[in-house]
C-alpha cells in the first residue's frame, strides 16, 4: 500500500514538474521600453523618431524592445536627458554632439559629456533665415537693428543663429532686437508684424517653413554666406555648406531660385549605459530595413548606409559598432 502511494506521489510530482517546465518555456522576457527624444512636431526629428520606433516595434515580440517617441525642445535638451537617464535615445545636431563631447558651449560649466555615444547619422539640416519681404532684409548684415527670432535656447538652432550672426560681424546682444522662441511660434510673430525675421535649422521639406507663407505677409529666404561664414565652416568641421531647395519644396516663397547657406547633420545618440544588445538590435533593424526607412521622408533622399556613419563626434556605442563591423561598414 505504501509502495502504491509512493508511486502515485511520484507520478503527480512528474506531471506538476512537466507543467511547470512547459509553462516556463512559454514565458516571454519582460519587454524593455526605450524612449527616443526628437524635436518639434513640425520638424523632421519627430517623424524620424516615429519611423525608427515603428521599425523596432514591428518585431517587438521577437526581441522584447518597445520604442516610444517624445517631442522635446531639441538637441541640447536631448543630450542632457540622455546623460540624466531620462531618455535612451535622442536626435541631436552634429554641432551639439561635438560641443557636448568637448565640453563647449552649453556644456562649458558641466564639462565633457563622456557618457554620450553615437549610433548613426540621419540627414542634413540647413540653417534658414526667413525674412518678411517688406522688412527690406536681403542679406545677413541687414539684420542690424531688426527684430529677429534666434530660436529657443534649448535647441541647436539657437547656437547656429548666434554663430551665423557673429561670423557675419553682428553682435546678437546689442545689434539686433532678439526674441528666443521656437520657430513654430516665430511664424505667428512674423505674420503679426511683431518680428522681421527668424532663424531655424531644419531638414527639407519642412512643415514649419511651409507654414511661414500661410499668412498675408510675403516672405523670402536670406542667403547666409560670405567670408566670415567660410571661416566658420573651416574652423568648425561639423558645419558644411548646403543649399535650401526653394524651387523643389517652397515655391510660395519670394525667391526665384535655391538659396545658399550652411548646415549640420542630424544624428541619433544614446548613452554608454544603454545595453549593447539594445543598441545593436535597433541599429540592425534600421539598416536592414534601409530602403523602407529611406522612403519615409524626402529629407532622406540622398541617404546612404556609409553616409549614416558621417557627422559623428561622440564615440560609437559598442552595440552600433558591433553591427557596423558585421555588415562590413567599418573594418
Amino acid at each position: 500500500m505504501k509502495k502504491k502511494k509512493l508511486t502515485i506521489f511520484l507520478i503527480i510530482c512528474f506531471f506538476v514538474t512537466s507543467l511547470f517546465l512547459d509553462s516556463s518555456a512559454e514565458i516571454q522576457p519582460d519587454p524593455m521600453f526605450v524612449t527616443i527624444g526628437t524635436g518639434d512636431f513640425t520638424g523632421v526629428y519627430f517623424p524620424t523618431g516615429l519611423t525608427i520606433a515603428r521599425i523596432i516595434n514591428t518585431k517587438r515580440k521577437q526581441h522584447g524592445i518597445r520604442a516610444t517617441v517624445e517631442s522635446t525642445r531639441g538637441s541640447i535638451f536631448n543630450v542632457n536627458a540622455l546623460m540624466a537617464g531620462y531618455l535612451e535615445f535622442g536626435l541631436v545636431q552634429s554641432d551639439m554632439q561635438y560641443e557636448a563631447v568637448q565640453g563647449l558651449g552649453e556644456w562649458e560649466k558641466k564639462g565633457p559629456q563622456k557618457d554620450l555615444r553615437a549610433v548613426f547619422g540621419v540627414h542634413k539640416e540647413s540653417l534658414c533665415l526667413v525674412a518678411a519681404v517688406d522688412s527690406g532684409i536681403e542679406k545677413v548684415a541687414d539684420l542690424r537693428g531688426k527684430r529677429v527670432n534666434l530660436g529657443n535656447p534649448g535647441s541647436g538652432q539657437y547656437r547656429n543663429s548666434i554663430d551665423a550672426l557673429e561670423s557675419s560681424g553682428l553682435n546678437p546682444d546689442s545689434e539686433i532686437i532678439s526674441t528666443k522662441v521656437r520657430a513654430t511660434e516665430a511664424i505667428v510673430l512674423l505674420q503679426d508684424n511683431r518680428i522681421d525675421a527668424f532663424f531655424c535649422t531644419v531638414g527639407h521639406p519642412s512643415e514649419t517653413l511651409r507654414e511661414a507663407v500661410s499668412g498675408q505677409r510675403k516672405v523670402r529666404f536670406i542667403p547666409i554666406t560670405g567670408s566670415g561664414i567660410d571661416s566658420l565652416i573651416a574652423e568648425k568641421h561639423f558645419y558644411t555648406k548646403t543649399s535650401i531647395p526653394v524651387t523643389q519644396f517652397y515655391p510660395s516663397f519670394a525667391n526665384t531660385g535655391d538659396v545658399q547657406t550652411f548646415g549640420v547633420f542630424a544624428t541619433l545618440c544614446t548613452s554608454v549605459h544603454v545595453p549593447d544588445h539594445v543598441v545593436y538590435l535597433i541599429t540592425k533593424e534600421v539598416f536592414e530595413n534601409f530602403d523602407h526607412f529611406k522612403g519615409q521622408h524626402p529629407a532622406y533622399a540622398g541617404l546612404t548606409k556609409k553616409g549614416m556613419l558621417k557627422g559623428l563626434s561622440a564615440p560609437f556605442h559598442p552595440g552600433a559598432m558591433k553591427y557596423f563591423r558585421e555588415a562590413g561598414l567599418i573594418q
